[in-house]
């Protein structure tokens, strides 16, 4: 069997996409599931839109998602020679031909088609000229663009795309497009398929929305006398709408980007972008690397378009609620050790981080992250809700202090002087802790969950959490006396 060879061809127009990201990790899959090679090739011949910041924005997002690539980074417009050869190679063959029409000729024909309300096509008006009148216009010097000489007849263009299946295109519904424009720069369609037969790409697999090339590149293919690679076009993703995601109207948040900022585990969103769209043929969700270049293939990609609904996510990121089940899965069971690593970069970017963490507290720090991993979603929380364990000065949900300490003006009163009973013991354990807080309520003749939760708030801001009576231990005695002691003020 042929080597298989796939490709991932961003534009550098912005920041990595998850709809690119989605296309570049499922190549990656089909490539590591059948020990072949990745191309990454920048496409960036527009000029006016390509940006270096795309271009490391680009290739960051991708290394950060923890996708490998095997060739390049090579950059299209580094082949534009290239690609202008094989134009005039088409046109030496009869296979394109040069169009002198104007911009103002071809816009009159458009608006008679939509006077008359048919389908636009260009009529082939420089198709035939015979070798005088070819002659004739190049000698005048007028602008022209090189156009692909599509068959004329019954017949058409027929391919077997692996995910929607036979697809025909019948000749008279192509028009005869263009590849080359005015300015001598080569459109699209010709340069990717000229880079796609130089890389010796054996698989295509992009969005839905480029099956409608699929027919034009296929006669590019023949007429260059080049194989045709398996083609796979994977279903859109769209919006609650069901509109196209796209940075354009939706912005930073279906950047690859926002979830790196945001706290998201980078394979946790690896998993989540390939389920859009995609199933392993039965009702898991959560993968290994290993297990889903394994479950990985073409056939389980679906026809019917994914839906990536943002709004009904948390509020905190617009995003939808099965890519934070995911990330606070993995954030539940990855080794500690690794959790570390990740938490890290979050309590630096907000001053909070302690190299103590790696050295002589590395395990009080991890026992911590056991503790409060549970209820989190997202690295960031770490930094926020979590932050009671990594500084003196944090934010207490309002609405929880209302609730724990507004019923019983007492507290106020109470929690110093349960202070005072933790200060008296050598040493804090669960144990005493419970055995403390619970002689202190019956004392004060209320339930122990009244001085135990209004307790909780102070000393972690949060109204749930891990058991207190480990927080009052692990969390330490000269830490739990000053916040007890500072409710009375």
């Amino acid at each position: 069997m042929t080597e298989v060879r796939v490709r991932f061809p961003p534009s550098p127009t912005g920041y990595l996409h998850i709809g690119g990201a989605r296309t570049a990790i499922c190549n990656w899959l089909f490539a590591k599931k059948h020990g072949g090679k990745l191309v990454l090739r920048i496409e960036d011949t527009d000029t006016e839109r390509s940006t270096e910041e795309s271009i490391e924005g680009i290739i960051n997002g991708l290394k950060w998602l923890g996708l490998d690539w095997d060739e390049g980074p090579y950059f299209q417009s580094a082949y534009a020679a290239e690609h202008l050869a094989a134009a005039h190679r088409l046109l030496s063959e009869g296979a394109a031909y040069k169009c002198f029409c104007t911009v103002e000729e071809l816009e009159a024909r458009r608006q008679e088609a939509a006077r008359t309300k048919s389908d636009y096509r260009y009529n082939g008006a420089c198709r035939d000229l015979n070798p005088e009148e070819l002659a004739a216009r190049e000698t005048t010097g007028l602008t022209f663009v090189i156009r692909f000489r599509v068959p004329r007849g019954e017949g058409f263009v027929a391919f077997k795309d692996r995910v929607y299946g036979g697809i025909e295109q019948a000749y008279r519904d192509i028009e005869d497009f263009v590849i080359v424009r005015s300015s001598n720069l080569p459109l699209y369609l010709l340069s990717n398929v000229v880079d796609d037969i130089r890389d010796r790409i054996t698989h295509v697999i992009r969005g839905q929305d480029g099956l409608s090339n699929t027919p034009r590149q296929i006669l590019l293919y023949r007429a260059l006398g080049a194989p045709l690679p398996v083609f796979a076009h994977m279903p859109l993703t769209l919006d609650h709408k069901k509109a196209k995601i796209s940075k354009r109207n939706h912005g930073e948040i279906v950047t690859v980007q926002y979830y790196q900022e945001r706290g998201f585990i980078p394979w946790a969103l690896v998993n989540f972008l390939v389920l859009l769209g995609w199933s392993p043929g039965d009702d898991r969700e959560i993968f290994s690397r290993e297990e889903l270049i394994a479950a990985f293939s073409l056939e389980g990609m679906t026809r019917a378009n994914a839906i990536f609904n943002h709004r009904k996510g948390d509020p905190k990121f617009f995003t939808d609620p099965k890519a934070i089940k995911i990330n606070a899965h993995y954030l539940r069971t990855i080794p500690v050790a690794k959790l570390a690593e990740l938490v890290k970069p979050a309590l630096q970017k907000v001053g909070i981080w302690d190299e103590a963490y790696e050295k002589d507290r590395r395990a009080w720090f991890q026992r911590t992250l056991e503790l409060i991993r549970e209820r989190f979603h997202t690295l960031s929380d770490f930094a926020s809700l979590g932050r009671a364990w990594f500084a003196d000065d944090f934010s207490m949900d309002e609405t929880a202090l209302h609730k724990h300490l507004g019923k019983y003006p007492q507290l106020k009163e109470w929690l110093p002087e349960l202070a005072e009973r933790f200060a008296a013991l050598p040493q804090i354990t669960p144990d005493e802790a419970e055995r403390i807080s619970r002689e202190f309520a019956e004392a004060h003749g209320v339930k122990p969950g009244i001085p135990i939760n209004a307790a909780r708030m102070v000393i972690t801001g949060q109204s749930k959490g891990p058991n207190m009576f480990e927080i009052f231990a692990h969390i330490g005695q000269d830490k739990v006396v000053k916040r007890l002691r500072a409710a009375g003020q």
